[in-house]
């Protein structure tokens, strides 16, 4: 199914997924509440999950069933519209209960479905916790992995960004272990990831020609090969290759010195070989403010860039500025996106 885009000239639809019950979710979604947005909220998950958690952090919140065929309209402050997926059981803060699994996916598939057929603008993710869903026999490894087999089977990119800082750092490979990365990269895949970021920053982050640094894989981007072949012998040729099609691509860069302030002056994003390769960087310049980016997909889905912080869940100390920077995220990506080539 292709997205049907909505009209330039619409307020923007988003939907925003509670994400674990018994986590910070519900507690952060409601503080957005505490301020009036330029697009229409909607939450999707348990309204009275919402009701209990605005009681118990004292919020006094109005939620109102969403109607899909009332007009839009920018959310204001001390509202939410609520799309309602029920839970299986009641949700205490703090606790996990696998009975809840299917629910939490359920509001997945229907925020995404949402967007694949234009009914929302983007979507937005509160954590969720992955151990409590296999435990309730549903194979799970995560958001983006899920979200892109609901989308058919696209092969998506993570990209962490602070819009602060203008620090974007995109992955080649996500969660694997140290001794797997060399055999997970080949010159299909690079190129695959080079193109995704490079059309996706075009789309959605109005640049027409986004310029992007590659990392090299080894210390010192290899030294010409004196610490490693993968620079001479896959990362350069692919860049040279992109390089003739006009992507605007330098590197491969030793990881040490790209993250200097000479080296992103004239850098829109940065593409990492591996997780532990950029994302410290990037959540040390400013961690609760990033936000996590699936890009590659047919629809725009943002993230948090924390977990579910049980410990915090109920307790008003849960902070809502990477959910906020989530949601002001998605909103400019939905009003900057513009059609594919």
């Amino acid at each position: 199914m292709t997205p049907v885009p909505r009209s330039s000239s619409d307020v923007p639809r988003i939907a925003i997924t509670l994400g674990e019950p018994g986590g910070i979710g519900p507690d952060i979604v409601l503080s957005l509440a505490e301020q009036k947005h330029t697009a229409q909220l909607v939450i999707i998950g348990d309204p009275e999950l919402l009701a209990q958690r605005a009681r118990q952090l004292n919020k006094s919140i109005k939620l109102s069933g969403y109607d899909s065929d009332k007009p839009v309209y920018p959310t204001a402050k001390n509202e939410l519209n609520v799309l309602a997926v029920p839970l299986a059981a009641a949700a205490e803060p703090g606790q996990l209960n696998r009975a809840n699994a299917a629910s939490v996916l359920r509001a997945l598939d229907v925020a995404c479905d949402g967007c694949m057929r234009g009914e929302f603008s983007a979507m937005v993710t509160a954590p969720v916790q992955k151990s409590v869903i296999n435990d309730a026999g549903i194979k799970f490894s995560g958001h983006t992995e899920y979200l892109a087999k609901r989308c058919g089977g696209q092969l998506p990119v993570m990209m962490l960004a602070n819009e602060n800082s203008k620090l974007r750092v995109a992955l080649v490979t996500t969660h694997l272990p140290l001794r797997a990365v060399p055999d997970a990269i080949n010159k299909d895949k690079l190129s695959r990831v080079c193109r995704i970021v490079a059309g996706d920053m075009q789309r959605y982050f109005n640049l027409d020609q986004p310029r992007i640094a590659v990392l090299g894989l080894n210390p010192h981007a290899g030294e010409n090969g004196h610490l490693g072949s993968e620079e001479q012998q896959l990362i350069q040729p692919v860049i040279n290759q992109l390089i003739e099609e006009g992507l605007a691509l330098t590197g491969p860069l030793p990881a040490d010195t790209a993250f200097t302030q000479t080296q992103l002056r004239d850098c829109d994003a940065v593409i990492a070989m591996y997780h532990d390769q950029g994302l410290p960087v990037i959540k040390h310049a400013g961690f609760g403010n990033v936000v996590n980016i699936t890009l590659g997909l047919p629809i725009i889905r943002t993230s948090v860039d924390h977990g579910t912080a049980l410990d915090l869940a109920g307790s008003g100390k849960a902070s809502a500025e990477s959910l906020q920077a989530a949601v002001s995220t998605a909103i400019a990506m939905s009003s900057n996106s513009r059609k594919p080539g």
